[in-house]
This record gives structure tokens, C-alpha cells and sequence, in this order.
């Protein structure tokens, strides 16, 4: 196991606590950085392990999580990447909007790249690939604010399907200050252009990718007002 730890140089103890984590698992680097692709680009050149992931600081991976992907690459020595189930929770750590947790894990059920071209039902926190692989797809687009992560899963995509694990792997938190709290327009526009790289003459799904923009917007809009 390596824990890497790429810090932007921040002044909230986050160095402190590093300083006193005594474990030959954790490397970490506190430096500027160009964001957080260029970031997380950075952690993932330094890993040496055969199966790689990035959290980000608001998430939690599930107890036993890491064990369950070890178990599944090990069964599945052909998977070249691995999806599981992630839930939503709030600035104290509570379960919220369980109805978006069950959709995308439904449709994580009948994953093929079509569906993907046409939504994003595929959480970061609950993604694990083989090194190797990633390697071989490249590294995010640091180019992207929000859908870095939507174009390295439609590049995966591309190359085979993922090994999709019936098994909630990770927490993904929502609160007023995370940069992906859901239903920013100007996120799922940036997702429309990534997604028509990959769709080229495949219009029907540049249209149904549009469609599913409006209803997911307008359902995180709802959520709100109810104060979910």
C-alpha cells in the first residue's frame, strides 16, 4: 500500500499533520501546482503500485473498500479498470440524496460506452484502474476545470468496459463549498463539449448527452429548494 499526498502549499495544518504522520506508506509533496488535474497527474506518476486511484480531500473511502478492489482485480486478472457504487453525504458525514446514489448505480448496472457518450452515471471516489493501463490511456486533461475525470473514463471507455463491482466502494461529500456540489450549469456544459470529442457522427447521442443535462440540472434545482 503507498499513500501520496500532492498538497497546492496550503496554510491550514494540513503540512503540519504530514510532518507528524509517521508511516513509511505516505509520501506527500506541499508545492504550488497548475490545479487539480496537474495535481492529481502528478500523485499518479509517482505511484508505483499495480492498481491505482485518486480521493480528494472532502471523500471517504468505505471500510473494506480497498480490500473488496484488491479481491476483484485478483478474480478478474483480464479487468483493466474497476467501478463500484459511491453515496452522497453532507458537511457531517450524513447520507443525502439516496435517489441519485440508486440512478447511477442502476444505470452503472447496464454500463456500456453509448450510455457513458450520453451520461456520466460513474463516480471518481469508486474508480480503480491498473497502472499499467492508465499509462497506456494517458493523463487527465488539465485543460478541464470540472470533467477531468469524465474524459479519462470516456478514454478508458474506448480501450474496454470496466469491471462494474456491486458494492458501495466510497462517499462522495456535498456540501456549500466543493466545487462539484451538483447542478452548476457551467459543469455539465463543460461535460457536453467533452463528451462530443468521443461521440463524433453519433448526433443522437450528442442530443440525448443535452437532454440528460437539462433533467439532471433541473433535478439538482428541485433538490435544493426542498433543502436536499
Amino acid at each position: 500500500m503507498q499513500w501520496i499526498v500532492i498538497d497546492g502549499g496550503s496554510k491550514d495544518g494540513t503540512v503540519e499533520l504530514l510532518n507528524s504522520t509517521q508511516d513509511s506508506r505516505l509520501t506527500w509533496i506541499s508545492e504550488p501546482d497548475a490545479g487539480q488535474s496537474a495535481a492529481i497527474n502528478k500523485g499518479l506518476a509517482m505511484a508505483t503500485g499495480q492498481v491505482v486511484a485518486w480521493l480528494n480531500c472532502d471523500d471517504l473511502y468505505k471500510p473494506g473498500a480497498l480490500a473488496a478492489v484488491a479481491d476483484a482485480f485478483a478474480a478478474n486478472p483480464a479487468a483493466q479498470w474497476l467501478v463500484g457504487g459511491c453515496d452522497l453525504i453532507d458537511k457531517d458525514s450524513h447520507e443525502v440524496r439516496r435517489g441519485v446514489t440508486s440512478y447511477k448505480q442502476r444505470r452503472l448496472g447496464s454500463f456500456n460506452f453509448k450510455a457513458l457518450l450520453r451520461m456520466n452515471m460513474i463516480s471518481q471516489p469508486a474508480v480503480f484502474w491498473r497502472n499499467e493501463f492508465g499509462k497506456t490511456v494517458g493523463p487527465l486533461d488539465q485543460s478541464l476545470h470540472w470533467t477531468m475525470d469524465y474524459d479519462l473514463w470516456l478514454r478508458m471507455a474506448g480501450h474496454c468496459p470496466p469491471l462494474v463491482l456491486d458494492r458501495v466502494l466510497a462517499s462522495f461529500r456535498v456540501h456549500g463549498a466543493s466545487k462539484s456540489r451538483g447542478g452548476a450549469r457551467a459543469q455539465f456544459r463543460e461535460g457536453y463539449r467533452v463528451a462530443c470529442r468521443y461521440a463524433q457522427a453519433d448526433r443522437l447521442s450528442r442530443v440525448a448527452h443535452r437532454l440528460n443535462v437539462e433533467r439532471i440540472v433541473w433535478a439538482y434545482h428541485a433538490m435544493r429548494l426542498i433543502g436536499k
